[in-house]
């Protein structure tokens, strides 16, 4: 049976996880390198989801008058 993907607030949770215990230093080098690795694939995932999410906001963009029209999503500055 396929694994089941994380949603975003899933895989952030995870992530804060993975940094905690990492940052405590309480795990072996090996482990550390493994949970980055796992850490790097999480981020991956997050990005691919707001990706998503960008793609379909640009596609809802709502004129004054109601209707739908495609426009840029812009980025706050340093995101």
């Amino acid at each position: 049976m396929a694994k089941k993907k994380a949603t975003f607030e899933e895989a952030l949770d995870q992530l804060e996880t993975i940094a905690e215990q990492i940052e405590r230093g309480k795990i072996g080098l090996e482990e550390s390198i493994d949970k980055y690795e796992e850490g790097m694939a999480l981020v991956k995932h997050c990005r691919q989801i707001l990706s998503k999410a960008e793609n379909k906001i640009q596609q809802l963009q709502q004129r004054a008058d109601g209707t739908l029209e495609p426009a840029s999503f812009k980025r706050p500055k340093g995101a």
